[in-house]
């Protein structure tokens, strides 16, 4: 996704439709709301209504935190930057993540919005369960917590600056992303799996753009 000119006001337009069009935006707290009752009820219900140990629950729980971290990086490398000459992969890449690339700033499309987002969670936990059985009641929620911190790790980066010194390279490797090289740095969360897998940036050798990086940042008056 390569663009002549970063955005830094106003979001795309993804559809003409402005129902459509509605549908793409949200607010964080909007899912966060979504989906803490169901992690909290399918914790419940794995101990009720199957019996599992504390101790199970957790490991599972996370283990699955753990999992969404890897599934997160492969997400990010393979399907939001497909490269591709179908002119419906990359309407599909584009809306999906390009128009965060275009527009950076936009705090409205860090999170799937809520109708693609229970359609999508619940392909995903169906296809879990099939795999799982009812181990999934304590996985999925480990998987779907795991989210949500990434989506909020994610607006906290275009936000603030990093509140803590060890976090800094977190903050520089998801910038580096945007403004250097769109095909290193794909971590949001963390960046264990860039380091796994050679994708992290070489961050002593990276010299700070500070002008970019404010491209990059809500303005202040913007954020929640």
């Amino acid at each position: 996704m390569k663009f002549e000119k970063i955005h830094n006001k106003g979001q795309a337009r993804l559809f003409q439709n402005q129902y459509l069009e509605m549908l793409t935006k949200t607010h964080p707290l909007v899912i966060w709301g979504m989906y803490v009752p169901v992690i909290v009820y399918m914790l419940y219900y794995s101990h009720d209504h199957f019996g599992f140990s504390p101790l199970r629950i957790t490991l599972t729980f996370i283990g699955a935190l753990l999992f969404w971290t890897f599934f997160e990086y492969i997400a990010h490398r393979f399907l939001y930057h497909w490269v591709s000459e179908s002119p419906r992969v990359q309407k599909f890449v584009y809306t999906m993540h390009g128009n965060h690339h275009h527009y950076p700033r936009d705090k409205e499309r860090l999170f799937l919005p809520p109708v693609p987002s229970i359609i999508m969670a619940s392909a995903i936990l169906g296809l879990m369960y099939l795999v799982m059985r009812e181990n999934v009641f304590m996985f999925f929620p480990g998987f779907i917590l795991g989210y949500l911190l990434y989506g909020s790790m994610h607006y906290a980066i275009h936000a603030w600056n990093p509140p803590f010194k060890w976090m800094k390279p977190l903050w520089r490797n998801h910038h580096l992303h945007h403004y250097k090289n769109e095909n290193r740095g794909y971590g949001v969360s963390t960046t264990i799996w860039d380091r796994v897998f050679g994708t992290m940036f070489d961050l002593k050798k990276e010299k700070e753009d500070k002008e970019k990086v404010k491209d990059l940042m809500f303005k202040a008056k913007e954020v929640i």
